[in-house]
């Protein structure tokens, strides 16, 4: 019987689909996008789409709208995420309540979409329970709140899993040393635990910062016509409008934009001595 040894190739053929899969579902979607955005209505190679992206206002304000809204709804993840990774490594039946983080993953997103807003409307549950204090109707829909209320919420276990994994790969043995040494609960937080369980955080950043640059279902449902993204820019162009051009255009300078914040996020933190 022989046995292949690790230097020995893998037949190329193995990689075949992979190749193919790759090909046609990711480079050749992403060449079709930057052809329309170097191209005219008539097909004839132009600049004029980045231009007038760069040069309007109103692009730039989608812009900043979309970091903005990004931002926000990645740092109240990170808010509620940490702390309740934190928890979970603490407690019994671990699995047990990893699956009820994870649980709201399965449903479809425009259920939950639509569940909310019979929540948040004038007659939902939210301003029913106002109303036993006197309190209402509020108009809750269509506001920033509501979407990033949404958002943070539909978001969080994909910012509570990475957090966990990381949080769970500590060497209990540092934390008693650290407590050995005298370390305050902040002090081993702040020097041991913060540290060691940034890989986890980074990770949960690309995962929820990224996509929330693109978000456009939500602005639409949730925030209504209050909430403008590059997202939502997309839609209107390719669905709307029907300039392809100037979406695709918006497009590539979303994948840019990701591809920064990843080249960002993924930098090595160097090692250094801090002292207790």
């Amino acid at each position: 019987m022989k046995v292949r040894t690790s230097h020995e190739k893998e037949p190329a053929f193995i990689f075949l689909p992979y190749l193919l899969w790759i090909g046609l579902f990711v480079i050749a979607p992403l060449v079709l996008i930057l052809g329309y955005s170097l191209t005219d209505a008539h097909s004839h190679l132009t600049l004029q789409n980045f231009a007038a992206f760069f040069s309007g206002g109103t692009f730039l304000r989608m812009m900043a709208n979309s970091f903005w809204y990004a931002l926000l709804i990645t740092f109240f993840c990170l808010l509620v995420s940490y702390p309740a990774a934190l928890a979970l490594t603490r407690l019994k039946n671990q699995q047990f309540w990893l699956m009820l983080i994870i649980l709201p993953t399965w449903i479809n997103l425009l259920l939950k979409a639509y569940a909310f807003i019979g929540i948040f409307s004038r007659s939902g549950m939210v301003n029913q329970f106002l109303g036993l204090f006197g309190i209402g109707p509020v108009g809750i829909m269509f506001t920033d709140f509501a979407f990033i209320f949404v958002a943070t919420y539909i978001e969080i276990p994909f910012m509570v899993m990475p957090i966990y994994n990381s949080l769970k790969e500590i060497d209990p043995a540092l934390l008693s040393a650290s407590s050995d040494l005298g370390a305050s609960f902040w002090q081993t937080f702040r020097y041991v635990i913060w540290p060691l369980s940034w890989p986890g955080v980074e990770s949960g950043i690309q995962a929820i910062f990224i996509p929330s640059l693109s978000l456009f279902m939500l602005t639409r449902l949730i925030g209504g016509n209050r909430v403008i993204t590059l997202g939502t820019a997309v839609e209107e162009y390719f669905l709307t409008t029907m300039n392809w051009n100037m979406g695709a255009t918006i497009g590539v300078i979303l994948i840019a934009l990701m591809l920064i914040v990843m080249l960002l996020t993924s930098r090595k933190q160097h090692k250094k001595e801090i002292e207790l």
